[in-house]
């Protein structure tokens, strides 16, 4: 896993806790930068532009050929990075789907959740879930996605309010529900995606290429170094 950016949600005044709004600190320190530049405090129409011109103008280099099934693809690769892949046909079977691996696995019915999430019938699985980020005792984390690539059997997540990058950075097992629909061809797709629907790059974007794992001891491969020792993903066909 490798992950450009971890996600803090909460920042310390006085002697209370109080949620912090990183997007206003963000577009008021990249207004700073601007003024020590002579520049205006906002992007100008033309900055924009060229922008877009430049990056219509990016030529790709050579891409894979996939073949016409992109979820075939996707978990080829992602099964190749010791993600495990579950498939089921709705929304409304994720919990279930959910619940039979960690029986599988031997891991108890307990975790956090993005607040996207939590319209899902959970309790009738028979698992407890709570809306909100990790906390350090947190063991499992359940997160949406922005979305998956197929070439390279990753998941691409964009942090919000209600989607923080934590919930998949900090428990030990990190779940992840992806549409089918929402599964692309390369990374180039993904950040067209993301210019296309998002309009700008959120404060954190983590692309998700299975568990967290090191080779530094001794060239051998441990798992869950510095993140999760577990990803598995759940394949929804209906958005």
């Amino acid at each position: 896993m490798f992950e450009q950016e971890a996600d803090s949600n909460r920042s310390t005044v006085s002697m209370h806790s109080q949620p912090m709004n990183t997007d206003t600190a963000r577009a008021a320190i990249l207004a700073q930068i601007r003024a020590r530049q002579g520049r205006p405090a906002a992007l100008h129409a033309m900055e924009v532009q060229d922008a877009e011109a430049d990056i219509h103008r990016h030529v790709r280099g050579p891409q894979p050929r996939l073949g016409d099934d992109r979820i075939a693809a996707f978990t080829t690769q992602a099964l190749s990075l010791q993600t495990t892949v579950a498939r089921v046909a709705s929304r409304q079977d994720v919990p279930q789907a959910v619940a039979a691996y960690l029986r599988e696995q031997g891991l108890e019915a307990q975790g956090v959740g993005w607040d996207t999430l939590a319209g899902l019938p959970w309790a009738q699985a028979g698992l407890a879930l709570e809306c909100r980020p990790p906390r350090d005792d947190d063991k499992l984390g359940i997160t949406g996605c922005f979305c998956a690539v197929a070439e390279t059997g990753s998941l691409v997540l964009a942090s919000s309010p209600a989607t923080p990058s934590s919930t998949h950075l900090l428990p030990e097992t990190h779940i992840a529900i992806v549409p089918a629909s929402r599964v692309v061809a390369a990374l180039e797709d993904a950040y067209a995606l993301l210019r296309a629907e998002l309009g700008e790059l959120p404060r954190a974007l983590s692309t998700v290429s299975g568990p967290s794992r090191t080779g530094d001891i001794e060239q051998t491969i441990v798992l869950g170094a510095h993140g999760p020792y577990r990803v598995h993903v759940v394949i929804v066909d209906a958005d």
